[in-house]
C-alpha cells in the first residue's frame, strides 16, 4: 500500500539516502516499511538496525508497526530516541564511561535544582547568575559538543559562567548523575576515544535510520557520523534520513536545519527522494501552505499535493477583539448545528489555555 515515491524510498539499494517528506506524506510509514523490507529480504538482521526517533511515542509506534509486519521479536531492537539509545549504551558500558552502574538521569527540573544548590554552596549571587539562564548556557554548549574547557571566553561574565559550568559537571560526576544533554555528549566522547567499542558498534549497525532529521542538532549529527564510520571506508553503515526542512521549528533548542544540506554534501547522497503526496489535508489547505512556504530562503524544495479534492475554501475572519472573535466562533457553531451537524463532531481549537475563558463564556 505504498505510492510510487514511497516504494522507491523503501526499496533503495544499500546506500546513503535523504528522504524529503512533507507534512502528512507518510514518513513514519516509509521508515518502518524500509526496516521491514531490509530484514525480510535478508539484507540485515534485526540487531543490525539502529533507528532513531525524536519521541518515545514515535519509537513505540514504530515497534508496534514492525511487530505487525514481521514475524520477529522486536524487543531487543535498537529503536528509540537519541537520549534513550545513549542511556542504553552508557548502562552497558558505564565503567568505560566513568559512571556508576546505577547513575541517575536529571530531568530539566532536577537539573535546575542541582544548579541552584551549586550556586548556593559557592555563594554565587543568583540575581547576577540566574539558575535558569545558566542551565540554558550549559545545555547549549553540550548540544554543540563543547565542554567547559573548550568554551569560548570573551569577558569576565562569560568566564564566570564557564567556571560554573565546570563546577556543575564536577558536582554531577561526584553524585553519579547525568542531565539529558550529558547522555549524548558522554556517549559521543566515549565512542570517540574508545576505538574497540566504536568499531564494535560500527560493525554491528549496518543500517542507521533517522526520523525528523530536520530536528537534529550539531552533536546528534556528529554522533551519527561517528556511528556510520564517516570517512572510514572500512566501516560502512548506510544512513537513511527522513525529514522536512519546511518543518524545522526547533532552532531555539539547537536544531540545525543545515544538517540536511551537510548530509547531502558530506555523504555524497545520490538519491534525494521527495514524498509530496499528502494524505492529511484537502487541496485548498495545501495550496495556501505551499504559497506561504515557497518564500522561505534556503529550502531544499518540494510541493505538496493531494488527490482528496479541493475541500472547503479557507475563510479568515479578522476580529477586532477576543470577544468579537468568540461571538463569531459561537455563531458558526450555531449555524452548523442548525444544518444538522451533531455537536460531538465539532471541535474548537485555540493556541493557549489563556484563550479558553472568553470562548467558554460565549458558549
Amino acid at each position: 500500500n505504498l505510492n510510487p515515491e514511497q516504494l522507491a524510498a523503501v526499496t533503495l539499494p544499500p546506500q546513503h539516502a535523504l528522504i524529503l517528506a512533507g507534512a502528512g506524506s507518510g514518513k513514519t510509514r516509509v521508515l518502518t516499511t524500509r526496516i521491514a523490507w531490509l530484514i525480510s529480504t535478508g539484507q540485515v538482521g534485526p540487531h543490525g538496525v539502529l533507528a532513531v526517533t525524536f519521541t518515545n511515542k514515535a519509537a513505540k509506534e514504530m515497534l508496534a508497526r514492525l511487530s505487525a509486519m514481521l514475524p520477529i521479536n522486536t524487543r531487543g531492537m535498537w529503536i528509540g530516541t537519541f537520549h534513550g539509545l545513549c542511556n542504553r549504551l552508557l548502562r552497558a558500558h558505564h565503567r568505560e564511561a566513568g559512571l556508576p552502574s546505577t547513575f541517575q538521569i536529571l530531568d530539566s527540573a532536577d537539573q535546575l535544582s542541582a544548579i541552584k544548590r551549586l550556586l548556593k554552596n559557592l555563594n554565587v549571587d543568583e540575581e547576577k547568575y540566574p539558575a535558569r539562564e545558566l542551565a540554558h548556557f550549559i545545555n547549549a554548549h553540550k548540544e554543540q559538543g563543547v565542554r567547559a574547557a573548550q568554551a569560548e571566553v570573551y569577558d569576565d561574565y562569560t568566564r564566570r559562567r564557564v567556571d560554573l559550568y565546570a563546577e556543575y559537571d564536577a558536582q554531577c560526576q561526584r553524585e553519579g548523575v547525568v542531565d539529558f544533554a550529558e547522555l549524548l555528549l558522554r556517549t559521543y566522547e566515549l565512542l570517540c576515544r574508545n576505538e574497540p567499542l566504536r568499531r564494535h558498534y560500527q560493525e554491528r549497525f549496518r543500517h542507521i535510520l533517522v526520523d525528523e532529521f530536520q530536528d537534529t542538532n550539531r552533536l546528534q549529527y556528529a554522533w551519527l557520523k561517528l556511528l556510520t564510520g564517516y570517512g572510514d571506508p572500512a566501516a560502512g553503515a548506510c544512513l537513511f534520513a527522513v525529514g522536512d526542512d519546511d518543518q524545522s521549528i526547533y532552532a531555539f533548542r539547537g536544531a540545525e536545519v543545515g544538517n540536511m544540506r551537510d548530509l547531502e554534501r558530506e555523504f555524497a547522497v545520490q538519491n534525494v527522494i521527495r514524498l509530496e503526496q499528502n494524505y492529511r489535508s484537502h487541496g485548498n489547505i495545501l495550496d495556501a501552505a505551499n504559497a506561504l512556504i515557497k518564500n522561505n530562503r534556503g529550502r531544499l524544495g518540494k510541493n505538496l499535493w493531494t488527490d482528496a479534492g479541493a475541500g472547503d475554501p479557507i475563510r479568515v475572519f479578522d476580529a477586532f477583539s477576543d470577544l468579537d472573535e468568540a461571538r463569531f466562533v459561537v455563531d458558526e457553531v450555531r449555524e452548523l448545528v442548525r444544518d444538522g451537524q451533531p455537536r460531538d463532531q465539532i471541535a474548537l481549537l485555540y493556541r493557549s489555555n489563556a484563550q479558553s475563558r472568553v470562548l467558554e463564556h460565549q458558549l
